[in-house]
Formats: structure tokens, C-alpha cells, sequence
């Protein structure tokens, strides 16, 4: 690894393996008694009450306050180190986003205080809103949607919406290209339509020839990623949007890629007509764990009639939560979705400017390709040319010695960083996709690089056995992941 590298040894010291909370668990004073119950419970209760104990740690405050700590001690960052998750976006957040986001005006205010009392939030809202909607090029904007698959189930509902409004209810044929995300057809099913997938060509992008021959009076979207999950831009995109409006049907986009586009091309420039924009990720949000997340998504005039309610609107100097609409498809979130977050993003958007924006993605398609120009000749890649944001290898030239894209991801741990995604996309055996943003400095390139290119040498030499049993550093070894996928253990025995 390179001299910039950071030294990484296995655990040590007194940072603890830690036991389950009732492994600690002990009869102890300074414990928390809940006292019993004195009265008679009504027979309409007597149903509910507990038969058994409730079986709570017996551990105290400093005790337990320990616990969390420790184990948030193993808990892996974008502040701890590289995050190299491909189609994740996983960016470091600025801690002046966190600021703003937590001044009192912001972060503790009602969600159903009158408008009149919020005047200040709904001013940054809106902003955010029509920012959205010039950095989309798709000018109307719900902000409501909890996050990327969210924004997506609501996107096919306003397509649903407006194609009953037409008379074409027997349009329910959503076509999915086979690399995209595993969450489409969900949310297809959901708005009474089917996915038909699409088989991808041999550079990676949509096949005209297999779009066309699944075109028809039934088909009601195509729905896809641009640039895919493959990291490559589908360069038929206008004849693509063409042919499917052409077909009767609509474009729905899955924004989970926009770090590679913002500032520079707008997707609805290109003939989509919906878009969800993964705030969270393009605008620096941090999402590992769950949440949070925002999933706003953007549409062109022939959908906006359809949007969610409420919307934030302005007339003359007042912003106002606005219900006014016929054909809405009606409230996806409470008022206004994930405020925390959108000011999150107002504090990003405001940092880069109008003029430069476009910096964001930029250097986000620099980085991957540096990272595929150093990767190249020691893993297979699967798709000739340059990336966008983020780089598709494979396996290929590993498995001749054995060892598989696991062994890789495993091995990284031990050298001290977290996994790329694995075995997505689907379209490709044994992916490696990864992404290493925009926030990212050549020197960290360079040290995951110097990993990688060690363990394509490990390999080559024939030392592989390391791999087979990494990590061997982490407080958790080699797991059975079929298994604990299976049959996972979820009620702690004594």
C-alpha cells in the first residue's frame, strides 16, 4: 500500500469485544425496578397483561450507556473511512450541514403549526424545491416522498393516475431493464402493474431492438436508471424516451445516479417525465443505517396535475401549504416529507452555487475513472470505455486461482476498508461496482487502489488461503451468510 496509507492492525488494546446487552445482564441494586401494578386490572385489560417477566437487563445506567457506546465503536462510517458503495453515493457530509439543519427555527418546529408561524422554513423548502427542479430540468416538484424507493412507488402512482385520466386503464405493462434497481418491481406491483424486464446489450445500455419488440398499446412505462448501474450513460436516451411516447407510454426515472449528471445534463432535457432525486445521497446526506433519507421526486407539466398534497407554494411574500388540486394522487408523507434533510441539501446546493454545481459531478466521473484506469489490468472489466461515476469490475481473472468477488470484499476488511457493492448488478458475474465520489482524495484513491492491486497479487501468487479466511482482524470473522440469511436468530435463548 501506498506511504499515504493509514496503518491498519487487528483489535487490540481497550477497545472490547462486547457481548450481547444480556450477556451483561445481572441482578444489580442500581438496576431500574419498575413498581408492580397496585389495582385491580378491568376485565377489558386482563387480556393484555403480562403472564410472564418482561425480561430487562438488569445492567445500570453507566452499564448500559457503555454498551451502545462500544458497540457504536464498531459501527463503520463515511467519518471513520472510504465508503466505496457503488450505487449508493455514500459522500461525506459537511458538518456545516449539520448546523444548519439543528438551528432551534429548523429543527423544532411542528409539523402542523400554522403556516403563518414557519414562514422562514417554508422559504428554504421552497428554495430547495425549485432548485430540484432546474437541476431536474422537470419544473414541478412534490418534496413529500420518504426516500428513493418511496419517490418511486409515488412517481408510478401519478403515471397510474394520469393514464386512468386518459381512459387507458389497460396500460399496465411497466418494462425494467434488467440492471435496474430490485425495488421497481415492488413498486409496480403496488400501483396494479407488472414489470416485463428488458435483456441489456452487450455494452451494458438498453437494447433498441429489445425495447421495441416489447412496445405496445399495454405498455404504460419504462422505467430506468440513467446513468445505469453498470456506471454507463445510455447515449440512446432521446430516441429511447421517443420510441416509449411514441408507444403511448411514460418515462419514468430513477434518480439514484444524478451525482453523475448534476450541473451538467438534465434528465428532463433528455424526455423523461418523472424523476426521484435521492437527496440523501446526491446532496450529501448521510444514509448508512437505515435512514434518513428524502426522496422528492420532480415531473413535467403532462404529470403535474397528479402530484401529492401538500405542496409549498409562494404568493407575493407568504409561502403557504397549498391542498388546492382535483387530481392530486393525494398525501405520500405527512406535510412536507423530511424537512431535516432538504435543509440539509439547501446548505450543499447553496455551497456549490449556480456556477458551480456542476463541479459535483465532475469530479465524482473523475474519480471512477481513476480508479478503473488503476484496476483495469488486474480485474476484469466487463464493459469497454469510460465510467461515469462509479466503476463495474468483476471477478473474471480471480477465479482462476479460486477466489471470488466474497474472498475480495472480505479481504478489504482486513486492510482496513469497507466493501465495494457486490454481485450487483446482476447483468454481470461476480460485480464489483464502486463508487467513490466526488468528497474523495487522490491519496485515499490510491490506498484503496494499492489494496485491490494486492490482493489481484496475493492471487496471482497463489497465497489465496488469506482470503478464503479473511477478515480475520474484525470482531467477527467469516460468517455463513446463507444461513444467517435463512435461519437468522432473532430472540436471544438463555
Amino acid at each position: 500500500m501506498s506511504a499515504a496509507s493509514p496503518t491498519y492492525s487487528a483489535t487490540s488494546g481497550i477497545q472490547h469485544e462486547e457481548p450481547l446487552v444480556f450477556e451483561h445482564a445481572h441482578e444489580a441494586p442500581e438496576s431500574i425496578n419498575l413498581p408492580g401494578v397496585q389495582a385491580d386490572i378491568s376485565a377489558s385489560l386482563q387480556a393484555f397483561s403480562r403472564q410472564k417477566e418482561a425480561r430487562i437487563p438488569g445492567l445500570s445506567e453507566p452499564e448500559t450507556v457503555r454498551h451502545f457506546v462500544r458497540l457504536s465503536q464498531w459501527n463503520h462510517g463515511i467519518e471513520t473511512g472510504f465508503y466505496p458503495l457503488g450505487s449508493c453515493t455514500m459522500k461525506y457530509n459537511p458538518r456545516v450541514n449539520e448546523q444548519v439543519a439543528r438551528l432551534p427555527g429548523l429543527a423544532h418546529i411542528h409539523p402542523e403549526q400554522p403556516d403563518d408561524s414557519v414562514q422562514g422554513a417554508l422559504a428554504l423548502l421552497h428554495e430547495v424545491q425549485h432548485w430540484l427542479g432546474e437541476i431536474s430540468g422537470l419544473p414541478h416538484v412534490t418534496m413529500q416522498p420518504a426516500a428513493g424507493a418511496h419517490g418511486e412507488l409515488t412517481g408510478l402512482m401519478m403515471i397510474r393516475a394520469c393514464l386512468d385520466a386518459r381512459g387507458e386503464t389497460k396500460r399496465k405493462k411497466v418494462l425494467v431493464p434488467d440492471s435496474a434497481h430490485g425495488t421497481n418491481p415492488a413498486s409496480a406491483a403496488l400501483c396494479g402493474m407488472f414489470c416485463v424486464e428488458l435483456k441489456s446489450g452487450k455494452d451494458g445500455r438498453i437494447d433498441l431492438d429489445e425495447l421495441k419488440a416489447h412496445l405496445d398499446d399495454e405498455t404504460a412505462a419504462l422505467m430506468l436508471t440513467n446513468p445505469n448501474t453498470a456506471g454507463n450513460f445510455e447515449s440512446d436516451i432521446q430516441e429511447i424516451c421517443q420510441l416509449v411516447h411514441d408507444a403511448g407510454g411514460l418515462v419514468y426515472g430513477d434518480g439514484a445516479n444524478l451525482n453523475a449528471l448534476v450541473g451538467v445534463a438534465r434528465p428532463g432535457d433528455m424526455g423523461l417525465d418523472c424523476l426521484h432525486i435521492n437527496v440523501h445521497k446526491t446532496f450529501a446526506t448521510p444514509h448508512g443505517g437505515g435512514g434518513p433519507g428524502a426522496g422528492p421526486v420532480a415531473v413535467n407539466d403532462t404529470l403535474a396535475p397528479y402530484l401529492p398534497v401538500p405542496r409549498i407554494t409562494k404568493k407575493g411574500d407568504t409561502y403557504h401549504l397549498d391542498t388546492d388540486s382535483d387530481s392530486s394522487v393525494g398525501s405520500i408523507l405527512g406535510v412536507i416529507g423530511q424537512s431535516g434533510v432538504f435543509m440539509r441539501a439547501n446548505a450543499y446546493i447553496s455551497a456549490f452555487g449556480k456556477n458551480h454545481l456542476h463541479q459535483i459531478s465532475q469530479d465524482a466521473v473523475l474519480n471512477a475513472n481513476y480508479v478503473l484506469s488503476r484496476l483495469k489490468d488486474k480485474y476484469h472489466v466487463p464493459f469497454d470505455g469510460l465510467c461515469k461515476h462509479e466503476c463495474l469490475l468483476t471477478d473474471d481473472l480471480q477465479t482462476k486461482h479460486g477466489v471470488k468477488t466474497l474472498d475480495i470484499a472480505k479481504q478489504l476488511i482486513d486492510l482496513g476498508f469497507h466493501p465495494m457493492t457486490v454481485y450487483f448488478p446482476l447483468i454481470v458475474h461476480g460485480a464489483m461496482l464502486i463508487e467513490p465520489t466526488e468528497t474523495e482524495s487522490r491519496e485515499t484513491l490510491d490506498s484503496f487502489c494499492d489494496a485491490m492491486l494486492e490482493i489481484a497479487a496475493q492471487c496471482e501468487a497463489g497465497d489465496t488461503q488469506a482470503l478464503h479466511d479473511a477478515p480475520v482482524k474484525a470482531f467477527r470473522k467469516r460468517l455463513d451468510e446463507t444461513k444467517a440469511a435463512r435461519n437468522p436468530v432473532l430472540v436471544w435463548q438463555d
